[in-house]
């Protein structure tokens, strides 16, 4: 059980900017996937998650992105995306995708030590002007 992010890089202030999530050993259509970013000397925060599987369909932005970036994933539910527009300053950090099992997500995620989160090793975001 696997999740790699790509597409991280250098971008600059309005610029738009795509990541991505891969799943091995599992497909999102039984998880609840998110995004999450960490800033030089923040905490990580949520910023998305999409849950995609059939008859149990739903997506929730924190409001620093609202707007601005929008989650999707694949046909094969095997791909989460991370569509970034209109690109901030505070913006900038390392992108982590996470999952976790549908049954197991009660509206909020567990503690970044939880065993029950798949976490991404990161993806990191430059923003320059």
């Amino acid at each position: 059980v696997q999740l790699v992010e790509s597409g991280g890089g250098v971008a600059h202030i309005g610029d738009s900017l795509r990541l991505s999530c891969t799943a091995s050993g599992f497909t999102f259509a039984t998880h609840v996937a998110g995004w999450f970013r960490q800033g030089p000397g923040k905490e990580r925060e949520s910023i998305a998650h999409i849950s995609s599987g059939t008859g149990h369909r739903f997506h929730a932005y924190s409001d620093s992105i609202k707007d601005r970036f929008h989650v999707s994933t694949n046909d094969a539910q095997t791909t989460m995306y991370l569509h970034m527009t209109a690109l901030k300053p505070e913006d900038a950090g390392v992108y982590l995708c996470a999952a976790i099992e549908r049954n197991l997500f009660d509206g909020g995620w567990p503690d970044e030590a939880s065993r029950l989160v798949t976490w991404g090793t990161g993806s990191l975001v430059t923003v320059s002007s």
